[in-house]
């Protein structure tokens, strides 16, 4: 039954791939479970070793570049209070280099200015710079008409 060692060894690496995460295991288990295919056709050890190499070739080869590059890619969508850093919000009370309080995303939000010389009036626009905890770090866009 050399079907189930290849199914064996397509299970071990596939561990090895969970707690590694490096792309290669994961992509010599796929290797090895073609290998349980061709054993279980009743293909000779040549056979399964030739297929798992090839196999393991293209995977190496050709799937894993693509993988890590679109591993690499910055996410698309920003969450939580990463989404609101660059919105643009209203100064519901002055604003200082202290305290202050705006209106962000329709809700009050505790800010600060992000230059701590500078004085927001109430009704002027900012912009959103950062977050840090439940305040926002702000700077002076325009006033409003």
């Amino acid at each position: 039954m050399p079907w189930f060692a290849w199914l064996l060894a397509a299970a071990a690496l596939g561990a090895v791939e969970f707690f590694t995460l490096t792309l290669v295991f994961g992509l010599l288990a796929g290797a090895a479970l073609v290998a349980t295919v061709v054993a279980g056709l009743g293909i000779g050890v040549f056979g399964q070793l030739l297929a798992l190499a090839a196999a393991a070739a293209a995977g190496l080869v050709l799937a894993r570049p693509v993988a890590l590059r679109h591993m690499a890619q910055a996410p698309l969508t920003r969450e939580g209070s990463d989404a609101l850093v660059g919105k643009r919000a209203v100064v519901l009370q002055e604003v200082t280099a202290a305290d202050g309080l705006i209106k962000l995303s329709g809700e009050p939000w505790s800010a600060r200015a992000l230059d701590e010389s500078q004085v927001i009036p109430a009704g002027a626009l900012v912009d959103v710079m950062d977050i840090e905890g439940a305040t926002a770090v702000v700077y002076p866009r325009e006033l409003l008409p």
